[in-house]
This record gives structure tokens, sequence and C-alpha cells, in this order.
């Protein structure tokens, strides 16, 4: 296939905005954006559809609006995939060596993979992920790419990650019913690594943390691979509820003052600083102070971070997280919020600025669009895995599709 009709569609189903991009990828690992749209999100909570016919309307508009900016027709979408339902594992697998030479192969790599991926499974869940983390070769453990080398037993470290099936069951209708073809899913929180993080940053040990608006994602990596994935059930919608009921306002106002006004840290926001705040039910207007916004933003977003704390302390990396914590998502725009995640983890943070494809909106360059360009580049790569190895990794996603296909 020439790199003339490599054509990628993505969709980012998020709880507060659905994204759609299509792009073209080519020969000299360069993506150029052809389209993009998004709209806010409807039918969708924390990551779970709970309204069929609402999330079909957006997500059919949002693709056909990406298509008209490309003036293409996407064949299929990789599909981003998150919330609190999202699980993950650490599973070991081992194999002998099948060549008589005891050379190790592309096949050998795909039946360790194999026997990683053969856990005891709820069968209300599905596999998503199954990402190699590095794979020992007769005793010798640290070994990144073992194709070529010569051993008699492969063994591998690989991360596996779950979805509750009902959840991808549902993506899989609706984008049926808005006539489009699924080509696989992938972790958002995973993909969006490839936007937002380096490989440096990877291989030293970071923390990717996307806050969405109903959820909290988080990656972790260490010596260039992902070593834990987990979700908090909390993220920038429940700060727009909390000022509400603090306020005494409407979600709309209070969404509206957290974006204009808002910061998480009340130390860096004077007291005499003030701004009006529309009432409820036509009530006036009242003059409050930013702090007291302030103050009511800190205590929500500390305990989002204490929980984002509690999972990094999963892992035991005896010379922790060197490269510290990357924010994304449209949360992490907020002041003080940086500030404030370096004083509860205890690590260096900052806020992304995702990279990688080209071509992009002047508008769509900030953190809350790593996820999007993430899902792009992954599809990029599951591209290149294909040409190159025929049936390889689009074989894997042609499986996911499988089985959803034979739930029906």
């Amino acid at each position: 296939m020439s790199s003339d009709n490599r054509i990628l569609a993505a969709l980012d189903i998020g709880s507060n905005r659905i994204r759609a991009m299509v792009a073209q990828a080519f020969d000299d690992d360069a993506i150029y954006c052809l389209g993009y749209a998004e709209a806010p999100a409807e039918g969708i909570r924390r990551g779970v559809i709970v309204n069929m016919e609402k999330v079909t309307k957006v997500i059919s508009q949002v693709v056909e609006d990406a298509e008209a900016q490309a003036t293409v027709r996407v064949d299929s979408l990789l599909v981003g995939i998150s919330g609190d339902h999202i699980r993950s594992i650490n599973s070991h697998g081992a194999i002998n060596v099948s060549r008589s030479d005891d050379e190790i192969t592309a096949q050998d790599m795909d039946r360790v993979a194999q026997t990683a991926r053969d856990v005891a499974i709820p069968t209300d869940r599905e596999i998503i992920h199954v990402i190699s983390q590095e794979f020992t070769v007769d005793n010798q453990p640290g070994v990144r790419n073992p194709i070529g080398m010569n051993g008699t037993r492969l063994e591998v470290e690989a991360h596996i990650v779950t979805c509750a099936a009902s959840s991808a069951k549902n993506i899989f209708r609706a984008l049926e019913r808005c006539d489009l073809n699924l080509s696989g899913f992938a972790l958002e929180s995973y993909v969006a690594s490839r936007s937002a993080l380096t490989e440096e940053e990877m291989e030293l040990g970071i923390a990717l943390v996307d806050i969405g608006g109903e959820a909290t994602e988080i990656s972790v990596y260490k010596n260039g691979c992902i070593r834990h994935s987990a979700s908090v059930p909390l993220g920038g919608q429940n700060i727009t509820n909390d000022i509400a009921i603090g306020l005494r306002t409407t979600v709309d106002e209070a969404e509206r003052l957290k974006v204009s006004y808002g910061n998480a840290l009340s130390e860096l926001v004077r007291a005499n600083e003030m701004m009006e705040v529309g009432a409820a039910g036509g009530r006036p207007e009242r003059s409050i102070s930013r702090s007291v916004l302030a103050t009511i933003i800190e205590a929500r977003a500390e305990e989002i971070l204490s929980l984002v704390s509690r999972e990094l302390r999963k892992v035991d990396f005896d010379d922790g997280l060197a490269a510290g914590v990357t924010l994304i998502g449209a949360g992490s725009r907020m002041p003080g919020l940086v500030d404030l995640a370096e004083q509860t983890l205890n690590l260096p943070a900052k806020v992304a600025h995702p990279v990688g494809v080209e071509n992009l909106p002047n508008d769509s360059v900030g953190p809350q669009y790593a996820t999007i360009m993430g899902l792009i580049m992954h599809a990029a790569e599951e591209e290149m895995a294909s040409l190159g190895a025929g049936n390889g990794l689009r074989g894997a996603l042609k499986k996911i599709e499988g089985w959803l296909t034979g739930q029906f």
C-alpha cells in the first residue's frame, strides 16, 4: 500500500466532548491532519454509553464534519476507550523456542504473548491490549526485542488491559448505527503517550494523568513501556458541580466561572479579587471573591490528585518516577493545577504540549487534544505493522471486532 492511500481515522468518545480526526500517514512517518471536528458529548457518562440515540447522533455529525473537511470517506475508525470499567494486570508468559537453531522469530513473540494472554478473565470482560514490557532469554532479563537472538527459552512480562464487554459492544453498536466500521479499540491513556510523552521520559519513569470531564485516567511508564494503568471516577465536571453547589448557581454558570476565574491553588489568588456570579432562579448577580472559588476548586482537585497518588504508590520503583508527571485533558488547563500536583504528588509536574500530527487547526494544539492525536498516531503504527507483517497487529484488531460481532 502506498502512502497516497494510507488514510487514517480515529474517534475520541469523551464524557464532555466527542472528537473525530481524519489524517494521512506518509512513508517518512509524517502524519498530516486532513479533517477534524468535535461536539459536546451527549449520551455518555464516565466513558459508558447511557443514551444510544443521543450518542449516535453526535458521532455521526462529528465524523461527517471531519470527512467533509478531508474530502474523503473513511472506511473504519480506531476508537478510544476509557472509564472506570477499565482494568489492567501484569502477566507473565513463557515458551520454548521452536526453531532447531534456537533463533527467536516473530512467531515465537506471538506465541509467548499468547501465553501471557491466557489468564483468567471474567466472562463479562474482554482484553483490548496485551502490551509487552520486556523479555527474558535464557534467564537474561531486560531484553527489549529478542527477534534474531539465540536462546532455548523465551519469557515475557506483559501489561494486559481489559474493558467491560457491554461497554465495548455498545460502542460497536453505535458505530454500526452510524454506518461506520470499527478497526479496533485502544486505551486512551495509553495511546495519548504517543503525542504527550517523549521516549526519554518513558525510559526515566513518568506518569501521564488525563483529567477528563467525569474521570481521570492514569498510565505509568518506566524503562520505555507502560507498567500500570488505572482510572479515577472523578474529573473536571465534579469541580463544576461543587462550584454550582457552593456558590448556589447553575451548572452552566459554574462552568463559566471555573474557566474564566478558576485557580486550583487558593494561595495564588488575592482575597480582594472579585467576580460577578449569576444566581439560579433569576435572582440578581452577586460579587464574590475569587479566593472563595479557588478554595472550592482546590478541595476537589486535591482529592483527585490524592487518588492519583494512591495509584502511583501501587507501582514500586526503587528510583521513583524521575521524569515526574505530565498532565493532559481539558482539566489540566486549570491555573495553579501544576503547582498543586507537585505539592500533592511530591513529583515535578507539567502540562503536555502534544506533538506528532501536522496541519492541526490553530485551536487544536492544547493538552485536551493529546488523546485524539495519540489515537491517530497509534493507528498509523498499526497500519505500518500490518504492511510489514501481513496480518500481524491488524489481525489482532480484526479479532477484537470479531468477538464483538460474534456476540450478536
